[in-house]
């Protein structure tokens, strides 16, 4: 298991949560996400998927991703 913290610009609300949410746990391979308004920390199966595919899932909800750890 691997473990990604983001920080993402433009979320402002809970739907902004939601919607972020719903686009990370439905990667293949994220067992858990816990998003709050500007951040997502996520676990999930490096044999599944990886970093650059949870990153793209935030991008594709619309919001930038401010940096990485």
């Amino acid at each position: 298991m691997a473990e990604i913290t983001l920080k993402i610009e433009g979320m402002s609300c809970q739907h902004c949560v939601m919607h972020v949410k719903k686009a990370v746990d439905g990667i293949d391979g994220v067992s858990s996400s816990d998003v709050a308004v500007g951040s997502a920390k996520v676990i999930y199966d490096d044999s599944r998927t990886n970093k650059d595919a949870i990153v793209n899932a935030v991008r594709k909800a619309g919001y930038k991703i401010r940096d990485e750890g």
